[in-house]
């Protein structure tokens, strides 16, 4: 375990954000972990994972612990299921490349989401109709006041819509380690309500899709939608979509009734955050390296040497702009780095 200094973080954040760490330290097991929690002489911890969902605004005057652990192994398995054990620093993508070579079904719909498997379950990462709380069984972490190390079920996790105890209650005390799911081997459930799965595979002549098909579907619509972080920093949907109560849904569409929305629940409705933003006028702008994506507008972009200051302020514009027009208002999926 070695402890680096002033170490750029532009290649540790998919929005290519150009800031500095204080200390870093790259975690390779579970002991590696532990020692570094027990170091005196540093700055606060700060825990950085695939770096796919958050915004730099500044240098960090940290000790940055980059969780790299690596590995998956079968907890159990039967004729229709298995349970696998993925480590924190697995890249998400890779797993589920991982699941498929295996015919193992339940993240298909999940491909090319940007991240690792450790901070999956912080966010409840989730598209075109599944979420991580579909196979999650259970986690353990490390809680950083102890060093003991944790088994959370998934309703400890208390998953909800890019929620998790991770996000709130549980928030800077608990490093994740190692996530557990249950995967099916046969006798898939296939998902391919949105119309945009079932679209890519007519249009690809499919009828009777393998979980392959699908996640082939699903990485052809994000691939054409959303760019590529290798190639323009981002950090996929910047937004969450704003869940509306009856009351305010029932307002907002009498105003306008050609908005798409999905039903949550007898009371809840989901406006989708990237149409209340394009409506206002920002799909494809620029100001500056900072941007809206041409094709999504849910997606903000560093065109190259953007600050993290220049995104966020470009995103207060957008939440401001939108509530104004709409009277709804939409909140940061990522997570601010001040």
């Amino acid at each position: 375990m070695i402890i680096q200094e002033n170490i750029s973080l532009k290649k540790y954040n998919t929005f290519g954000i150009e800031a500095k760490a204080k200390y870093f330290c790259e975690i390779k097991s579970v002991s590696d972990l532990r020692a570094a929690l027990t170091l005196d002489g540093y700055p606060d911890l700060f825990i950085l994972g695939g770096g796919s969902n958050m915004l730099i605004t500044q240098d960090l005057n940290y000790l940055v612990l980059y969780i790299n652990i690596k590995g998956i192994t079968t907890v159990w398995e039967d004729e229709d299921h298995i349970c696998i054990a993925v480590n924190a620093g697995e890249n998400w993508h890779g797993l589920v490349l991982w699941t498929l070579k295996h015919n193992y079904g339940g993240l298909e719909n999940l491909s090319l989401i940007p991240g690792n498997s450790g901070t999956a379950p912080i966010q409840n990462i989730g598209a075109y109709g599944v979420e991580l709380k579909d196979t999650f069984v259970s986690c353990k972490a490390i809680e950083i006041a102890t060093q003991k190390l944790h088994q959370f079920s998934k309703d400890d996790c208390k998953f909800g819509y890019r929620e998790s105890f991770f996000k709130n209650e549980g928030k800077g005390k608990y490093i994740i380690t190692s996530i557990q799911l249950k995967l099916t081997k046969r006798n898939h459930r296939k998902h391919m309500d949105y119309g945009a799965i079932a679209s890519e595979l007519d249009k690809q002549g499919i009828i009777d899709p393998s979980i392959q098909d699908i996640s082939n579907a699903v990485v052809a619509i994000r691939q054409s939608k959303l760019p590529n972080p290798e190639e323009l920093g981002n950090s996929g949907s910047f937004f969450k979509n704003p869940v509306l109560n009856t009351k305010d849904f029932q307002s907002f569409i009498s105003n306008h009734p050609e908005a798409p929305f999905y039903k949550v629940s007898e009371t809840e409705f989901k406006v989708p955050a990237g149409w209340l933003i394009e409506k206002s006028g920002f799909k494809g702008k620029r100001y500056g390296d900072a941007g809206i994506h041409k094709n999504q507008a849910l997606v903000l972009v560093n065109y190259g040497n953007a600050t993290g200051t220049e995104i966020m302020v470009m995103a207060e514009h957008i939440m401001a702009t939108v509530y104004k027009n709409f009277k709804i208002v939409i909140n940061p999926e990522v997570n601010i780095i001040k």
